[in-house]
């Protein structure tokens, strides 16, 4: 007998917001390239490259990134200066370091997220916290009896929310219910389908340990 389950599923992971270069009008100084009139073909076509390259780029360059030293390391490579301060591979090498170091400390940022989030949910009425660290909150309390085995195929309705409440997925929104084993999705899942009756409708909140852990999966950040 299939077991229709309904729950909402917030994971405790955040994303930090996606931030964008923003450019400041200043006067000219010594040094800076003039502005290029799109008056030749080759003018024209070196401005687009130059504007692709930069709508490439700019949602992965931090805030804190100097658009004059951009340029010159840009400009440098680009010509092939005896003068350039870094070469090709020391750029990748400092690039990796820094991505490196960015990374820890969102990690950092998500885990402290995560752990503030849960200490003060926890406290709230009608929350109820497991050993693992599950907490969840029954929203409809059905009729139905009987709990699903861990190998039984449970229908489930369900979205995920990180906890600026962007939503990662959704059967709500797909208009189609998810099927599978109870044993086959993460283990905050596991432990809270086997609490869930027939008809129940729970909201989860999950710790990264029993969910997807210190790596990115999707739409979802590490931790």
């Amino acid at each position: 007998m299939k077991k229709v389950l309904s729950l909402v599923l917030l994971s405790l992971v955040v994303v930090l917001p996606a931030t964008a270069q923003k450019k400041k009008k200043n006067k000219k100084k010594k040094g800076e390239t003039e502005q290029v009139g799109l008056t030749t073909f080759n003018d024209s076509l070196g401005y687009a490259f130059g504007v692709s390259v930069a709508n490439n780029l700019l949602s992965n360059l931090p805030d804190s990134i100097s658009l004059s030293g951009f340029v010159e390391g840009f400009s440098d490579s680009y010509t092939k200066s005896a003068s350039a301060k870094l070469t090709a591979e020391q750029a990748k090498s400092y690039i990796a370091e820094i991505v490196q170091r960015l990374k820890k400390l969102e990690d950092a940022d998500n885990k402290e997220a995560g752990t503030k989030f849960l200490e003060e949910n926890g406290a709230k009425e009608g929350v109820i916290t497991t050993v693992s660290g599950l907490q969840y909150k029954v929203l409809t309390k059905s009729d139905s009896a009987g709990l699903p085995d861990i190998t039984d195929q449970v229908k489930v309705h369900y979205t995920g929310r990180l906890l600026d409440g962007t939503v990662f997925d959704s059967s709500v929104e797909r208009g189609q219910p998810a099927t599978f084993p109870v044993n086959a999705v993460i283990r905050g899942w596991v432990e809270a389908l086997q609490l869930m009756n027939v008809g129940d409708k729970f909201e989860l909140y999950i710790p990264y340990d029993i969910a997807y852990g210190s790596r990115s999966t999707g739409k979802i950040p590490a931790y």
